[in-house]
């Protein structure tokens, strides 16, 4: 099987006795997922934690090991296990030792006395209410824990993604091979061909001469009806010479490509009526430009995205998968060269090499306001009818935040924040079956910071906060809740 891998990687050599970086040993694993681009946004990016509990330390423990730039502690309390010793400083010094490039910050000061004396400190925070007016400030993480309940919630107004990482793979165009595919696939003699020649020439290779074989004598079109299609793939393995003939085999089965039209992706093609691209401005942010040059691009012959030089594993000899990929990578480079062109402010050619490799999988995400739901009580009442169990969690969770904030010393009991809870759904609204257990959880244990959920909430959190940093992958959309009393998670 010959490697996915760019042909000048291909062709390299490997220099044995050279070894990684420290850096490059330390960070193997993760720079797999989101590489050298992901580790800078990372190891450049700075987050303000408010409050050293056990939650918020088991998120950075999983933020500082993979190399976050810069964190800072605001709490000023004391902690109970350093009778004494300020609860940040603390952490601070025992978080820090776990990576010792990562810059750590104590701020023992009162969040309440800094939000009455000193609102700037706050320009570039968490906080929803300050964040929320100015769509340039960073995002926010609300995360609310009780127990064995939980949730967390991501605000923020804006997100762009172009290395989302997804599940759909870019088309090889076999159905629209560019001329000089097609002048190689109708080139090769198959019946000529060595034996061994034969059993390795790529599935690209063979689907596209087979097509162009099926379309001479079916009015230039490619197979239609059941019937068609299940003839065009017995065709293709009429094309054996031997039966164990392994690449003709894997023809068979991607034979799909061959009437699936290569086209622009519905998901990609919505994407251009984004608001983004009707207001661009050269201020604007490189994405929309991108995407802007991305759009006409489409507009002309074949109407596809851009072709991407990397291939699929397949079963190849070396030489022909390499031939392959340069035909590949040759007229990559050349629709890369007219994308740019579309371009009408500079951007670095980097930038342009992922969103062009990545065009398949872009995504532009909208979010919301962090307490936004609870404020609006038909969007409560549908999310309980959509799914009631994560809603009764959440609900619960509300009830509990919606009463300490108008009145800081209540006792939490289950009838109080029964009436919370009913008071956020319209009325006449029944809460959902599964409140009772929740609620009883809330008011058994309304400031428990348990270590099982705070070691689950660090995982869960920190990945979905390295998704923002990075913008790779997909964030999550909406409220995550976590029920470790029958060990589920679900969202509203």
């Amino acid at each position: 099987m010959a490697d996915a891998q760019d042909i000048v990687t291909a062709s390299t050599p490997v220099l044995i006795d050279a070894q990684p970086d420290s850096k490059t040993r330390r960070y193997d694993r993760q720079l797999r997922l989101w590489a050298a681009t992901g580790q800078s946004a990372l190891e450049n990016a700075h987050i303000l934690v408010i409050s050293a509990s056990a939650t918020s330390t088991s998120i950075l423990k999983n933020l500082v090991l993979p190399g976050i730039g810069r964190f800072t502690i605001l709490d000023h309390e004391e902690g109970q296990s350093s009778i004494g010793k300020s609860r940040a400083k603390e952490a601070v010094r025992l978080l820090a030792e776990l990576n010792d490039s990562v810059e750590a910050v104590a701020d023992t000061s009162n969040l309440n006395n800094l939000l009455d004396t000193d609102p700037s400190y706050f320009d570039h925070t968490i906080l929803s209410a300050l964040l929320w007016k100015d769509s340039t400030l960073p995002p926010l993480v609300v995360i609310r824990s009780a127990g064995f309940l939980a949730e967390f919630f991501i605000q923020f107004h804006e997100h762009t993604i172009v290395e989302s990482h997804s599940e759909t793979a870019p088309s090889l165009r076999i159905d629209k091979p560019f001329p000089a595919l097609l002048e190689y696939c109708l080139s090769l003699d198959f019946s000529a061909m060595d034996p061994t020649d034969h059993t390795h020439i790529p599935y690209v290779i063979i689907l596209v001469r087979a097509l162009e074989d099926w379309k001479k004598s079916h009015d230039g079109n490619p197979p239609q009806s059941y019937a068609e299609k299940k003839a065009f793939k017995a065709g293709i393995l009429a094309m054996k010479l031997k039966q164990d003939e392994e690449n003709f085999d894997e023809a068979e089965s991607q034979a799909y490509r061959c009437w699936t039209e290569t086209k622009v992706p519905s998901d990609i093609s919505a994407l251009f009526q984004d608001p983004g691209l009707s207001s661009l401005t050269p201020a604007s942010p490189p994405f929309f430009h991108l995407l802007a040059a991305l759009q006409k691009f489409t507009l002309e012959p074949p109407h596809t995205l851009p072709l991407t030089s990397t291939l699929p594993d397949m079963k190849a000899s070396t030489t022909s998968y390499i031939h392959l990929q340069k035909l590949y990578k040759t007229r990559a480079e050349e629709e890369k060269a007219l994308f740019k062109s579309y371009l009408t402010v500079p951007i670095d050619d980097s930038i342009i090499d992922a969103f062009v490799k990545n065009a398949h999988g872009l995504k532009i995400l909208r979010g919301k306001q962090w307490g936004a739901l609870d404020s609006n009580p038909s969007a409560l009442a549908t999310a309980v009818s959509n799914s009631s169990k994560a809603a009764a969690i959440h609900l619960a969770l509300a009830s509990l935040t919606a009463l300490k904030s108008r009145d800081p010393k209540a006792n939490p009991t289950i009838e109080l924040l029964t009436t919370e809870a009913q008071g956020l759904l319209p009325p006449g609204t029944n809460l959902p079956e599964e409140f009772g257990d929740a609620v009883g959880e809330i008011a058994r244990a309304p400031t428990a910071d348990l270590p099982n959920t705070a070691a689950l909430m660090g995982g869960l959190v920190a990945q979905e906060v390295i998704k923002i940093i990075t913008k790779q992958y997909v964030p999550i959309d909406g409220y995550c809740v976590v029920d470790l009393v029958e060990t589920w998670t679900g969202m509203v």
